[in-house]
This record gives structure tokens, C-alpha cells and sequence, in this order.
């Protein structure tokens, strides 16, 4: 059973930092690269980074320099450091592994919540 657990979000104020943090079961972990994904309310879900094979990361523009994406392959844990935080940021984040078709992935958790106060 594929499980996923988000934590680490809250309420920030804007330029404050959070890192959050992504268990996941080893059958999606390890054979998978990872991504954290969020949603904004009233939008649609949107990568936000991803880890792939050899530590090579991608970064949605809104979030490089800003954002950093690690792996922690022996707790099977994903993690985002998000500094400089915006208001623009504000949403639910989670994590799944990495594909171009995301929005056709059927397991989700259940997210963590960031708001960004002005």
C-alpha cells in the first residue's frame, strides 16, 4: 500500500523560511524520482521541484534560488527547504513521484498547509 505523509507546513511570514518534509512508503521511494507538488486555492496542481537518479534537481521558475529539494534514500524521506518565502506561495504541498503526467496519479496524501501572510 503506497502511503504518503507530508508535514512541516504552517503560517509564515512572508521572506520567513519552512522546511517540509515527505515519508513515503519504499515501494514508491525507491524506484522513483520524487517531486513536491502544491495547490494553490481555486488552481490547478503544479510541480514545484523534483529530485531525480544521481541528485539532479528541477525547479519551477517561481521557486529557483529559492526552493531546494533533497532525499534522504535511507529514511525514504523527500524533503523541500523553502526560503524567501511569498504570499504567492501560499497552498497545499505534497510529494508523489515525479512524472510528466502527474495530474494522472491516482494516490495523493493528504498534504501540508503553507500560508504565507503578507
Amino acid at each position: 500500500q503506497v502511503q504518503l505523509v507530508e508535514s512541516g507546513g504552517g503560517l509564515v511570514q512572508a521572506g520567513g523560511s519552512l522546511r517540509l518534509s515527505c515519508a513515503a512508503t519504499a515501494s514508491i521511494f525507491r524506484i522513483n524520482d520524487m517531486g513536491w507538488y502544491r495547490q494553490a486555492p481555486g488552481k490547478q496542481r503544479e510541480l514545484v521541484a523534483a529530485i531525480f537518479s544521481g541528485g539532479i534537481t528541477n525547479y519551477a521558475g517561481s521557486v529557483k534560488g529559492r526552493f531546494t529539494i533533497s532525499r534522504d534514500n535511507a529514511k525514504n524521506t523527500v524533503y523541500l527547504q523553502m526560503n524567501s518565502l511569498k504570499p504567492e506561495d501560499t497552498a497545499v504541498y505534497y510529494c508523489n513521484k515525479w512524472a510528466p503526467n502527474y495530474y494522472a496519479i491516482n494516490y495523493w496524501g493528504k498534504g501540508t498547509l503553507v500560508t504565507v501572510s503578507s
